[in-house]
């Protein structure tokens, strides 16, 4: 069952990286005359629901090969968080039929599905606190209103792309060039985690956690930072340039260390090639958008997403708390996060509703409240210890 379910979020994969080709040959030119989908935008729409079905396939083969629902650790959350927005993408498209979102949407998918592959795929029992109904409420409801969310960040960035001018630099190229530099470094982590996966690299360490305790750690990325108080048990390995605090998991510090490393390069060696900033390469794909539809597009994301990460991140995470720690709240980081998350949407759809912050100054909000989430669903899991944390 299990080489079922990998098999069919392989083919869920292929299926949106050909949805993207269809895309990109959906945007009109100039010997369209019609209005709406052409046969192009159809055709990628086809294509992208079977992807879905496919990694829904996956994902309940998983549910069936575990015993539980498929969203317990790193690997599952990830998957079934690219899932979700590739199902608030179908629906957003067939409310506003918008090529251009699905051309932005999915290459951003497939990086999340990428990035959540490059964890470990073991299947393994519930430990004994997620042992609950809640764990599928509080998850699933939390993330499907993170990836609708998340349709807004696409709405924004093809507002972004569109309106900015390229022609000369300024504060607002710059901040567009600094989210498409943080896309890449992306690419560059799923590239350097792939390589030296497949080489079988691999450094163990001993080191002093957080409560004094000694433990093992094992790097599966050349040692660049060190566990706190860390020996090395692998001999002939590369020895740490600096060592870092208990509170911070030294082997994923050192993957976002390299993920930074060689996403630059990736990104160096993209404007050397291309002599334009990326946002500027990505603007001739968004000449025909239609900037009132798509400011509406990112505000309806937010007026659909934002009640229902309500509900899951907050109230069921809290009511589940009450039931596994006896308490509501706790401080923890990923909870700190959630809030923060909550509040800054919160404070979205104040400034649009009562300020009138339409238009560009609405897309920027989007971006940010984006990457508040992927600061949570990335930094706060890979660098933060809590009781949350998936990876």
């Amino acid at each position: 069952m299990a080489e079922i379910s990998s098999g069919l979020l392989n083919a869920a994969f292929i299926l949106y990286l050909a949805a993207v080709f269809l895309f990109g040959g959906s945007i009109p030119d100039k010997r369209q005359k019609t209005a709406g989908p052409n046969r192009w935008a159809k055709s990628a729409v086809a294509v992208t629901i079977a992807g879905f079905t496919a990694q829904l396939g996956f994902f309940i083969t998983r549910w069936i090969a575990s015993g539980h629902a498929p969203v317990s650790n790193m690997y599952e959350f990830t998957t079934f968080f690219g899932m979700m927005m590739v199902l608030a993408f179908i629906i957003i498209y067939f409310m506003y039929k918008v090529s251009i979102i699905g051309l932005f949407t999915l290459p951003v998918v497939l990086l999340i599905i990428a990035y959540g592959s490059m964890f470990p795929r073991y299947v393994t029992p519930l430990i004994p606190a997620l042992q609950s109904e809640w764990l599928y409420i509080h998850v699933t409801t939390a993330a499907l209103g993170q990836a609708i969310l998340a349709i807004s960040f696409i709405a924004g960035l093809v507002y972004l792309v569109r309106n900015i001018d390229q022609s000369e630099p300024s504060k607002k190229t710059f901040w567009l060039e600094v989210i498409m530099f943080v896309l890449i470094l992306t690419v560059g982590y799923i590239l350097i985690t792939t390589g030296f996966r497949l080489a079988n690299f691999e450094t163990e360490f001993s080191w002093v956690d957080k409560r004094g305790k000694e433990a093992s750690m094992v790097y599966h990325l050349p040692a660049l930072a060190g566990p706190h108080d860390w020996k090395l048990m692998t001999d002939g390995a590369m020895k740490p340039l600096f060592s870092l605090p208990a509170i911070v998991d030294g082997s994923k510090f050192n993957t976002v260390l390299w993920s930074v490393i060689s996403g630059t390069i990736l990104y160096v060696l993209f404007r050397l090639i291309a002599r334009k900033r990326v946002a500027a390469v990505l603007q001739p794909l968004t000449k025909k958008v239609n900037l009132d539809l798509t400011d509406e597009i990112g505000y309806r994301s937010v007026t659909i997403g934002f009640p229902i990460f309500t509900l899951g991140a907050l109230i069921f995470a809290m009511i589940w708390a009450q039931i596994a720690w006896n308490r509501f709240w706790g401080w923890d980081p990923k909870e700190v996060w959630a809030l923060i998350t909550w509040l800054f949407y919160a404070a979205y759809l104040h400034l649009r509703l009562s300020k009138g912050w339409h238009g560009e100054k609405s897309a920027w909000l989007a971006v940010i409240g984006f990457a508040i989430i992927m600061f949570n669903l990335i930094f706060v899991n890979m660098v933060i210890a809590g009781l949350h944390s998936y990876a």
